[in-house]
């Protein structure tokens, strides 16, 4: 949709008689999904999901670089491929990008899936995987779902904040603020696939808090909005691993950024914090301060 930004009339001297209209093109962002579409979405992956979960699957691995085994099952191809049958029926113009199945389709709106985020705990039985869907417009994440059906819970964000569902019960998302890093609790979903730098400044942040816990996948960041956590680390995360959760720390009061301080939505090494200050001194040690 193109919109007119601004009319200017001049006027003045021999040429109060003539008009010159300036006018400012800008295109309007696209009107982001409801939250309806949201959880209409999160609905069918779990429908998806859950039937497989503690039951025997066959397993396959797929190349990940600095990783032996990184599991896929039916569940992940099969609630991905649901999503986006969806996805497509309903918004036909918007791209599509998952872990399963690649990127489909262009321009300035795109879904990001990750249809079984942990697969590994899926596998293990172990309730911290999640189905994270995010939306993008222009690059920028802008609403996103993670969704436990195994729990029974959802945290979402959308243009009025975040939020966390369970039981019928709504919340509102809101990270807490522990003062000082040695307050702080830290996670990392694993400490086996840090190496060189990372390593090092992942050691002098995880010396400086009160507590670091490891295995939470997903989950873990879902717990930071809510306010249980205060750091996560990732060393290598792909788009699809982060794009949901950045708006649900963000509107819950947290930042979320890559290790040299830019967006995240593009994956690599990442940080979350509950509080700018945290974030702040925590980037400081990861990236080589004492």
């Amino acid at each position: 949709m193109i919109l007119h930004d601004c009319v200017e009339w001049k006027r003045g001297g021999a040429e109060k008689n003539r008009r010159r209209n300036h006018i400012k093109w800008r295109t309007a962002l696209p009107t982001p999904p409801g939250t309806t579409f949201l959880h209409r979405l999160a609905d069918i992956a779990d429908a998806q999901t859950m039937p497989r979960y503690r039951i025997e699957l066959a397993l396959e691995t797929k190349f990940k670089e600095g990783y032996a085994f990184d599991p896929v099952t039916e569940a992940d191809r099969e609630a991905e491929i649901a999503i986006r049958a969806e996805i497509s029926a309903e918004y036909p113009d918007h791209a599509i990008l998952g872990e399963e199945l690649g990127q489909t389709g262009g321009g300035s709106c795109c879904w990001v899936l990750d249809p079984v985020d942990g697969t590994r705990p899926f596998i293990c039985g172990l309730p911290v995987w999640g189905t994270l869907i995010g939306f993008t417009v222009n690059g920028r994440a802008e609403m996103g779902m993670m969704s436990q059906p195994f729990t029974g819970e959802r945290f979402w964000a959308d243009s009025d904040g975040a939020w966390c569902e369970r039981a019928g019960k709504r919340d509102r998302l809101a990270t807490r603020d522990v003062g000082t890093l040695s307050q702080a609790i830290l996670h990392t979903t694993s400490p086996e696939h840090y190496h060189g730098d990372i390593k090092q400044g992942f050691d002098r942040l995880a010396a400086s808090v009160r507590m670091t816990r490891y295995g939470g996948e997903c989950y873990a960041i879902a717990m930071l909005a809510a306010g249980r956590i205060d750091l996560a680390v990732e060393p290598s995360l792909q788009p699809y691993d982060i794009v949901a959760l950045i708006p649900i720390v963000e509107k819950a009061g947290g930042v979320v950024t890559r290790l040299d301080g830019e967006r995240a939505e593009e994956g690599g090494p990442v940080l979350v914090s509950a509080t700018p200050a945290l974030h702040f001194e925590a980037l400081r040690l990861l990236n080589g301060g004492t």
